[in-house]
C-alpha cells in the first residue's frame, strides 16, 4: 500500500492571532517551527516535539499542526498502531490510529481540535483507511477544564465526530475498565469488505480466544 499524503490548510481568526491549520507536514517542515510549552499532556514538550518530527517521516505517519506564526500550539498524529497494542495484531496496512491530539490550554476556545480533524479528512486518500482512536478518561484534562468525566466524554466524542469518527463496541479490557472509555473509528469509503471484517474480528479478540479455548 502506497501511503499518499496531500497537503491541505485553513485558517482560524483568533482574538490576537491568525491560527493556521495545516498538514501533513514532513519532519523537516516541522523542525522549522517552535513548540508551545503548554503542549505537555503526553511527555515534556521538547520530547513530544521530537516524537512528532520522527512520526512525520514514517511512511504512513501524518502530522497536522495548528500554529500562530512559527509556534505550534496544537497537533494531531496518525500512524500505525503500536506493535505492543492489540490493534496491530493483524498488521493491517490500511489501519491507522489517531494517536494523539492536543491543543495548548489558552487556545482551546477556537475549535482547533475539530478543525485539525476536518483538515486531516480533506485528503481524499484518508478514505482508504480505517482510522481508530482509543479514549481513556485518565488521559483527560478534567482538572484543567473543570468538566466531569461524562461532560469530557461528550466533548471528545463531538470533536472526533468532526473527522467522521464514531463509537464502536469492543471487548478490549482496558476500554471496558471504565464506562466512559471508548473506541472511536472511521471506516473510509474505499476500504474493502475484507478489511472491515478483519476490523470486526480485531475489536472482539476475546471472542476469538474463547472459541480457541473450547
Amino acid at each position: 500500500m502506497k501511503h499518499q499524503k496531500t497537503y491541505h490548510s485553513t485558517t482560524i481568526k483568533a482574538e490576537k492571532d491568525t491560527i493556521t491549520i495545516e498538514g501533513p507536514l514532513t519532519g523537516q517542515q516541522l523542525s522549522q517551527y517552535k513548540f508551545h510549552e503548554g503542549l505537555k499532556a503526553f511527555r515534556p514538550p521538547q520530547k513530544q516535539f521530537e516524537a512528532l518530527i520522527e512520526i512525520a517521516d514514517f511512511e504512513e505517519g501524518r502530522i497536522l499542526v495548528a500554529r500562530t506564526n512559527d509556534t505550534i500550539i496544537g497537533y494531531v498524529t496518525y500512524l500505525h498502531p503500536d506493535p505492543l497494542e492489540r490493534w496491530s495484531e493483524f498488521n493491517m496496512e490500511n489501519l491507522i490510529e489517531l494517536g494523539a491530539i492536543e491543543v495548548a490550554a489558552e487556545y482551546r476556545s477556537y475549535k482547533i481540535g475539530s478543525t485539525l480533524l476536518k483538515v486531516s479528512m480533506m485528503d481524499d486518500y484518508m478514505e482508504n483507511y480505517i482510522i481508530l482512536t482509543t479514549e481513556y478518561y485518565w488521559h483527560w484534562d478534567l482538572k484543567g477544564t473543570g468538566l466531569s468525566v461524562w461532560e469530557y466524554r461528550y466533548v471528545m466524542e463531538k470533536m472526533m465526530g468532526a473527522g467522521g469518527l464514531k463509537p464502536f463496541p469492543t471487548d478490549d479490557p482496558e476500554i471496558g475498565s471504565h464506562p466512559a472509555n471508548c473506541l472511536l473509528a472511521y471506516i473510509g469509503k474505499n476500504v474493502p469488505q475484507e478489511s472491515i471484517d478483519q476490523f470486526e474480528e480485531l475489536r472482539f479478540l476475546g471472542r476469538k480466544r474463547e472459541y480457541k479455548w473450547f
